[in-house]
């Protein structure tokens, strides 16, 4: 759930949205926060939660029809990038570069390598 949450703190803060627009419309990539961990926290989020209810139901039938959804989720996932280089260019291009998808362990690491190095 808190993957779910900080990103809509991260774009209010962060995201430089006009006053007559809300959070979602940010005007500048947003590379601190939990995106500065992965960059799809929320869709992450997502895919967890459903893979948490085919453990907790532990039914055949949760699993059959969660598949479709965790593939909807990734598929999101690379339909958004797309949208995000055509927005921003090159700036998220260089984000892309820096901060993983998806991978939280990764993209603590990295995090931590760049705090320790500065």
């Amino acid at each position: 759930m808190v993957l779910g949450m900080l990103p809509r703190r991260a774009f209010q803060t962060k995201g430089k949205a006009p006053a007559d627009k809300g959070w979602i419309h940010t005007s500048v990539v947003v590379d601190s926060g939990i995106y500065a961990v992965v960059r799809h926290p929320m869709y992450l989020s997502f895919i967890l939660l459903v893979i948490s209810l085919i453990l907790i139901s532990q039914h055949w039938l949760s699993l059959i029809f969660s598949i479709p959804s965790v593939i909807y989720f990734y598929l999101s996932m690379g339909r958004e990038e797309i949208s995000s280089i055509n927005k921003f260019g090159d700036d998220y291009i260089n984000y892309k570069k820096r901060v993983p998808r998806m991978d939280l362990i990764t993209g603590v690491i990295r995090l931590l390598r760049t705090r320790i190095s500065k």
